[in-house]
């Protein structure tokens, strides 16, 4: 037996957040004494490889294969199962992402495994602790099923350490794309040349305080001063105001960055689930009584049209001395 652990890459550039995932996998590890492999796939997974190549990992899998040209999930779902039976994985791990989201389930049931997703820490009997209700309760959870498959959250488990070096092996993908009935049409990428909003240092968040999309420059222009990513709410991406790549919250994607900023929002369950955990929250909101001071670590009950281009101009003036 042993433990399987998906890491995900883009481009050839691994998600950080993959070094978590291997983290709670070297200690489920230690655990059950059972060794761990890492699996990387899609184009670029060879580049990602030399990422996690000394984390302790018996072995990392790479399926750079042709086939796998275009993402489907259920081609990376048959992967993950091929790679899981050559090594008798009866661990699963993975990353509580969109990709994740997709592809583990799928696991998970081909395997009849228990599936634990949103894991935010691991017990010494090996038990999850996941978030309920939108962050308010923390649950501890067994897998009873003898195989196990869990995601987690990616800002919850810090990165692993430099390791004893693994082995790096391809897999020869046997998994037929044109056999699934779902295809590939085309991928649209968002492109940025700001730090992806789920690793970024500081974000800067943007809610209906800000009135219209016209104004979301006020929070791009204070992000980019930052070197930070940009975000926004629920409400502001179901208006069609900024793409849903940008959405923070339990239906979009969970930051913890050093500093996050929320300018403009009142703070509803599922936003403040997305960002509470992060090290330094600052909000901006002209309503004393609006959620979001309740987990602010600075909190100004001002105009953000006034406050903002205000502090924008001061950190500029401090950056140009």
């Amino acid at each position: 037996m042993s433990i399987l652990i998906l890491a995900e890459h883009k481009k050839g550039k691994l998600v950080k957040a993959s070094l978590g995932a291997v983290k709670a996998g070297a200690f489920v590890a230690q655990k059950t004494n059972l060794p761990y492999n890492i699996l990387l796939i899609g184009p670029g997974a060879k580049d990602a490889a030399q990422t996690v190549a000394n984390v302790g990992a018996a072995k990392v899998f790479v399926a750079d294969d042709p086939k796998t040209a275009n993402y489907l999930d259920e081609l990376w779902a048959d992967i993950v199962l091929q790679v899981a039976g050559q090594t008798g994985a009866s661990w699963v791990i993975g990353l509580s992402t969109t990709q994740g989201k997709a592809v583990l389930p799928r696991v998970a049931a081909r395997l009849e495994a228990g599936m634990a997703s949103d894991v935010i820490a691991l017990t010494d009997n090996l038990n999850f602790v996941r978030p309920m209700y939108a962050g308010n309760l923390n649950a501890e959870v067994e897998i009873a099923s003898p195989k196990k498959v869990f995601s987690i959250r990616g800002t919850a488990f810090e990165p692993i350490a430099a390791g004893a070096a693994a082995t790096i092996e391809n897999v020869a993908v046997s998994a037929d794309p044109a056999g699934y009935r779902k295809t590939f049409v085309k991928m649209e990428e968002t492109v940025s040349t700001r730090p992806p909003l789920t690793e970024a240092p500081v974000v800067v968040s943007g809610g209906r305080g800000l009135k219209e999309a016209a104004n979301f420059k006020l929070v791009e222009e204070l992000a980019d001063l930052m070197g930070g990513a940009v975000g926004a709410t629920r409400a502001v991406v179901d208006a069609g105001w900024i793409h849903n790549d940008y959405q923070v919250g339990q239906t979009g994607k969970v930051v913890a960055p050093n500093l996050y900023v929320a300018v403009g929002i009142s703070g509803a369950i599922q936003h403040l689930a997305g960002m509470k955990d992060s090290k330094t929250i600052v909000a901006i909101n002209k309503d004393e009584e609006a959620p979001i001071f309740s987990v602010a670590d600075y909190g100004l009950v001002a105009d953000l049209f006034a406050v903002v281009p205000e502090l924008t101009q001061k950190i500029k003036a401090v950056k140009t001395k």
